[in-house]
């Protein structure tokens, strides 16, 4: 997990647990409310900003299956896949975005 400055890394023995973890992690920081508004080049307004990014990462060492959320600071839960080369995932046909990180990586590990 990062938020900001902060970065915090657990391991779990199960992805469950993991999903588990992740959400109660993201519903924290959305309750921390919104960022200011960033002036920098650009104005950032909240909804522009990654307030925290959760990150799972499984599978072997060759094939590192990573997915995640990202808390975006309008309080919206954006699924990806991916480390490097980041996917933003639809979360439309999934109860929680959670749900859909869950299922990228147990599908990742067949």
């Amino acid at each position: 997990m990062r938020a900001g400055a902060d970065v915090d890394h657990a391991k779990f023995d199960d992805l469950g647990e993991a999903v588990a973890a992740m959400r109660e992690w993201a519903l924290k920081v959305r309750a921390e409310g919104p960022p200011k508004t960033a002036n920098l080049l650009k104005t950032f307004e909240p909804k522009d900003q990654v307030q925290a990014r959760l990150e799972l990462k499984g599978g072997s060492l060759l094939h590192r299956a990573v997915a995640g959320i990202d808390v975006r600071g309008d309080g919206t839960f954006m699924p990806y896949s991916g480390g490097l080369r980041r996917e933003e995932l639809d979360p439309t046909d999934h109860d929680t975005p959670f749900d859909l990180v869950r299922e990228t990586l147990e599908g990742a590990d067949r």
